[in-house]
């Protein structure tokens, strides 16, 4: 007998139970309603958001339930009266969820995510979907533009230690999704399949009181062709050491301080002298997409990326926000000008040039007829309960399949989008909606 998956339903806000309690009493629990998830506003210097997580919400999704130990908690807490607990411990969510697919990009107003069933399931669903989307599409927009940075250079990301336990896997799995090439994370590549990859650091090399010896103990161990850490202390004699004990054949090294610029011209020419010509040079120390552009002219094939990607600017969060938008077949929004949003239910197209080129976002009631050509952007994902995809529900698959949906998406960018400068949304929303 298999023990039942451990439940996620406590990583949620209080006020959303409270809710389904007070809508008991109301007689609201029952009515159909939709959510749908968006941002406002992108972060500075964004010019557009890229989805990622839906994979793991939809992992999430099976895991939210209240068992025993859950409804007694509440119970002992007073949070929750009998007839809503009750109600908890039927918890399954038997409603719909359709959404941009995952690795898609998005503008400010995009409904990226829209959930519909009853008022008490679908609200309660709000802290869950926003936690995991909120800081997969924050680490996945910054991982885009990383990419776009590096261009055809490799990126390695390395960014657990400077992150939650869990969001580690989490933010390896959304890097992947945008281009990355592989992770430090070994629980990332067992739960997702993301390529993992690692040798040795700098305390293995202050280990040995000869540095020559540590790299010797490391060709033995993981061959010439791993990758060796030269900036211990001196790059120079590091890189003849390395040399030295893992032959010119070496596979790679690894610069992580100092004027990483100066150190790769004077590493290369350095290499190609002791005959280690098809040596590689990764480079790593802070690095964000900024910092990869201005080593765009270096001789240097790739890039370790940690702390800038988990938590520099934009992270951990991608202001998405989950708002009512209709109640009992009734269009509804919240009226403070600051914080309002277009009420109803919409369908989201994509309208493109003759090159494929995305110009503009369009939004349309559901029962509107789309421009011919024009690129619908929500797909079912969970259909009366149910995943409609077994791809959306296994972790490798999902994976995958987002990487690849993910090249597809940026292949439909103007190149002024990709510009790591300062500005506005890549392309307009024109809805063609009633606002009111």
């Amino acid at each position: 007998m298999t023990e039942p998956a451990a439940s996620v339903a406590l990583l949620t806000d209080q006020y959303e139970l409270t809710m389904i309690d007070a809508a008991l009493r109301s007689g609201v629990a029952d009515l159909p309603a939709t959510f749908e998830v968006f941002c406002r506003r992108l972060p500075p210097g964004r010019r557009y958001g890229v989805v990622a997580g839906t994979g793991r919400l939809l992992t999430a999704l099976k895991d939210f339930h209240f068992g025993p130990a859950e409804l007694e908690f509440l119970r002992r807490g007073g949070i929750v009266s009998e007839a809503g607990l009750a109600r908890l411990a039927d918890f399954s969510f038997s409603g719909d969820i359709c959404g941009y697919r995952e690795g898609e990009l998005y503008v400010p107003g995009s409904p990226v995510l829209t959930v519909s069933g009853t008022f008490a399931e679908t609200v309660v669903l709000e802290t869950l979907v926003l936690s995991i989307l909120n800081h997969d599409s924050a680490i996945a927009a910054a991982a885009a533009r990383m990419r776009a940075a590096a261009g055809e250079r490799m990126l390695l990301e390395g960014g657990s230690r400077r992150t939650h336990e869990e969001a580690g896997p989490a933010a390896a799995r959304a890097a992947y999704v945008c281009g990355f090439d592989a992770t430090s994370n070994l629980e990332a590549g067992r739960r997702f399949g993301v390529p993992t990859g690692g040798t040795i650091g700098h305390a293995f090399i202050l280990a040995h009181t000869d540095e020559r010896a540590a790299m010797v103990a490391q060709a033995e161990l993981l061959g010439a062709g791993s990758t060796y850490l030269v900036d211990t202390y001196d790059v120079t004699e590091g890189v003849r050491r390395a040399v030295e004990a893992a032959g010119p054949n070496m596979g790679a090294l690894r610069i992580d301080s100092g004027d990483l610029a100066a150190s790769a011209v004077a590493v290369r020419r350095q290499l190609d002298e002791l005959g280690a010509h098809r040596t590689r040079i990764i480079l790593s120390g802070d690095l964000d997409e900024h910092d990869i552009a201005a080593l765009a002219p270096v001789p240097a094939d790739g890039y370790l990326v940690g702390t800038e990607l988990v938590a520099g600017a934009g992270a951990p969060t991608a202001g998405l926000v989950y708002k009512l938008v209709e109640i009992d077949g009734r269009p509804v929004r919240k009226r403070s000008l600051a914080k309002s949003w277009r009420p109803g239910v919409k369908r989201a197209f994509r309208l493109l040039d003759d090159s494929g080129a995305a110009t503009a976002e369009l939004l349309l009631e559901p029962g509107a007829p789309a421009p011919p050509g024009a690129l619908a952007l929500q797909t079912d994902l969970v259909r009366g309960g149910r995943v409609t995809s077994a791809r959306s529900s296994d972790p490798a698959r999902s994976v995958v399949g987002a990487r690849a949906y993910h090249r597809e998406a940026l292949g439909r960018l103007r190149s002024p989008a990709l510009d790591l400068s300062p500005g506005g949304a890549w392309i307009p929303i024109e809805p063609a909606l009633e606002d009111t």
